[in-house]
Parts: structure tokens; C-alpha cells; sequence
């Protein structure tokens, strides 16, 4: 897309901005847990029939819909997570949440937005599209992960897609600017679930039993040294526990205690080696101390690795709508999660953040914070961002069959 179209789209969704601001503060004040999203659902289904896209619905409480353009060609792929978070919100907005102990404290409710904005900004430019559009509203990013689910279902293809794009908001940038990243951008998780056995005895007579509390310490403690002596220090893991239970009585010697915690690793190879380490290191410590350690693993997501090309895209979108100095490349990946790295996995992808930090009103919370919040200003830049994005890789396909 040229510069001067990129400056009308930009144009055409500060025109938006009001209705996005409606719309991101509904789905703020009913957020809903992931796989639960049936309300959320049905307006996200009601605005899609206002705007006459055709839709269906997938994996339980997801939505993919299709906007077809007037001319055949590619497909791509712009997708928005739904699910909201189970945190007490702090803010005192007319618009905070009205479901205790619920909060759209990641910014999905902008997500969802962002994808409907640039749903409306593409359907006004369906004469001039050279191929489709399919819109992934997607569930349960923050548990489960509705990113599998979906693309088992078949999203990605009847037609079959050939890129998507996802964005994030950030509160570490400032509204008006977006971050991309080559390459790996987020890690890989396993959750590790560990029980350590021991044998009941009384307080008072410890030799008589197995203290599986005191076991789990050493087993805890000896856990911490697989990252710093097993890990190359030029790769990047991390081993977290983050909840510990066992016993039953002040003066009874435990004969359980359960460890649960979370691995992140960048490298495939890293992974399996420090799943391994933990099953060995619970195992030995444990049967040192005349213990017992069961470990078992539970996959969670696979690394998001970005496709180079379609980087470059979302920084060229980026350059036209907000300028050069608005663009910040990451040099570094980040230990986090996130399940856009299914679709990338499937198809050339790119994830990219978007600047939601505004420091003189006072909008500078991490998200999964009680009183994060954000500029929505930045509805109408994900909007024009999303649908740049979509349009000009249409664009790039038509040329390139057009060259053949």
C-alpha cells in the first residue's frame, strides 16, 4: 500500500475511534474466562451480522469469519483472543468490570476491538480486495489455549490460509508506536507436576518416618541448580514453583507433599533436556533421603517463532501509518507464552505489540496488574494496522501472480 493510502486508512479509523471505544468498554465490563465466552461471543456474532460478514462457530466459544474480497487471490488470517483473566479489578472507571473477581487484564478486550475495527475498514475496501480475509476470534489464550482447538477444527483452510497476523498490546511502549520481532519472539511451557512420598510418623518421633516435607526441600532446592549447571549460560530457561502443598497435622511427619511448577525454554533441544534433568534430580533426590518422586509433564505451548517476511510487512505498515521513529525492532525474545504460536507453526505468521502506555494519564501498569489500563487511542491504530497488514499482503500475492 502506498503512503498516501495508509494515511487514509489511518484517517478512516480515527473516524471509528469513537465506536471502538464503545465497544472495547462493553467487552471490558463483562469479561468472561476462557471457554466461557458465550456472551462475548454473541456480540462479537452481532456486530459481524451488522457489518454482513458471514461467520460460524468454532471450538466451543471461538468465531471465524470471512470477508470476501471482489477479486480472487490469497487468504489471510487476522486473529483477536477473547478470554479475560481472574484478578479483582482496581480501576475506578466507569467502565471497570462488573463481574468480581473477572478482568480483561491483558488487553483481549482491545484485541477483540482492534480485530473488529479493521473488520470494518476492510469491508469498506471489499471492492478493491484481490482475495479473502478470514477473522479468528479465538478463546482460552490465557488457559487452555483456543489457538489448537481452532486450527484443528479446520480455520485455516476451506479456504486455506496462507498468513495471519496477531498484535498485542503493550504497556511498556507508548501509544502511537508498535514493536515487531524476527525470529523466536516467546518461549515454549510445560507445567511440571511433582509428589513427593514419604512415610507418616509422629512429631515427636521423626526416625520412625519419612519426611516427605523435608524430602520436597531438598528436592526443591536441588531443582534450582538444573538452569545454572545444566543450561548452557548462552541459552535461555527458566524453572519456577509456584505452589507447594503437604501434611496434614502440626506434629504428624508428612508422608506427601506436591510440587507444582512451570518450565520456559527457547531451544527444542533445551526443552527436553531440562524436563529430563527435572524427572532425574526429583527422582535421585528424593530416593537419597528414602523417598519416592512421581514427576509428570504437561505441554503447554510450542515457541512463537515469526516468519521474517511477514516482519518486514508489519514494519513497512507500521512505517507508513505512524513513521519510522514509531517502529521499535526487539532484539531479544521474551520467556512469556503465547499461543498465536500455533498458527505460526502452520502458516508464515507475525506477532507484533502495540503501544498502549500513556504516562501522563497515568497508564503505565503491567498487564495482569488490577489497575492495568490502557490509551484507546490504540483501538484505531491496531485497527488501521490489522487491516494494512491484511490488505497489503493481498496486495504482495496479487503482484506476485500477476509476475509469473
Amino acid at each position: 500500500m502506498s503512503t498516501g493510502l495508509n494515511e487514509a486508512l489511518l484517517q478512516r479509523a480515527q473516524e471509528l475511534l469513537p465506536w471502538l471505544t464503545e465497544v472495547r468498554r462493553d467487552f471490558h465490563r463483562y469479561p468472561e474466562f476462557g471457554m466461557e465466552e458465550f456472551r462475548t461471543q454473541e456480540k462479537i456474532s452481532a456486530y459481524l451480522n451488522e457489518l454482513g460478514i458471514p461467520h460460524e462457530k468454532v471450538a466451543g466459544t471461538g468465531i471465524v469469519g470471512i470477508i470476501e474480497g471482489a477479486h480472487p487471490g490469497g487468504v489471510v488470517g487476522l486473529r483477536g483472543d477473547m478470554d479475560a483473566l481472574p484478578i479483582f479489578e482496581e480501576n475506578a472507571v466507569e467502565y471497570r468490570s462488573q463481574i468480581a473477581g473477572r478482568m480483561h487484564a491483558c488487553g483481549h478486550d482491545a484485541h477483540m476491538t482492534c480485530l473488529l475495527g479493521a473488520a470494518r475498514l476492510l469491508v469498506a475496501q471489499k471492492h478493491q480486495l484481490a482475495g479473502s480475509v478470514k477473522l479468528f476470534f479465538q478463546p482460552a489464550e490465557e488457559t487452555v489455549g483456543g489457538a489448537l482447538p481452532m486450527i484443528r477444527e479446520g480455520v485455516l483452510d476451506n479456504p486455506r490460509v496462507d498468513a495471519v497476523f496477531g498484535l498485542h498490546v503493550s504497556p511498556e511502549l507508548a501509544v502511537g508506536s508498535i514493536a515487531v520481532k524476527y525470529g523466536q519472539m516467546n518461549a515454549a511451557s510445560d507445567d511440571v507436576h511433582i509428589v513427593v512420598r514419604g512415610e507418616n510418623g509422629h512429631g515427636a518421633y521423626p526416625h520412625n518416618g519419612r519426611d516427605a516435607i523435608v524430602i520436597a526441600a531438598h528436592v526443591i532446592t536441588a531443582l534450582q541448580t538444573i538452569v545454572s549447571r545444566n543450561v548452557d549460560p548462552r541459552d535461555s530457561a527458566v524453572l519456577s514453583l509456584g505452589m507447594i502443598s503437604g501434611g496434614t497435622a502440626s506434629n504428624v511427619i508428612a508422608s506427601e507433599v506436591k510440587l507444582t511448577g512451570t518450565i520456559r525454554t527457547l531451544d527444542k533441544k533445551v526443552r527436553t533436556m531440562v524436563k529430563e534433568r527435572v524427572r532425574e534430580v526429583a527422582e535421585l533426590a528424593a530416593r537419597s533421603l528414602g523417598g519416592a518422586a512421581e514427576v509428570v509433564f504437561e505441554e503447554g505451548y510450542t515457541s512463537l517463532i515469526n516468519d521474517s517476511a511477514m516482519v518486514d510487512l508489519v514494519k513497512q505498515c507500521g512505517e507508513q501509518l505512524l513513521g519510522t521513529d514509531k517502529v521499535k525492532v526487539n532484539e531479544l525474545p521474551s520467556l512469556g507464552v503465547e499461543d498465536f504460536a500455533f498458527f505460526a507453526e502452520h502458516v508464515p505468521s507475525a506477532f507484533y505489540h502495540l503501544g498502549v502506555r500513556n504516562e501522563q494519564a497515568g497508564l503505565v501498569y503491567p498487564v495482569h496488574h488490577p489497575r492495568f489500563d490502557l490509551d484507546e487511542r490504540s483501538l484505531m491504530i491496531g485497527a488501521a494496522m490489522q487491516a494494512c497488514n491484511a490488505m497489503t499482503f493481498l496486495q504482495k500475492q496479487a503482484a506476485q501472480r500477476q509476475a509469473k
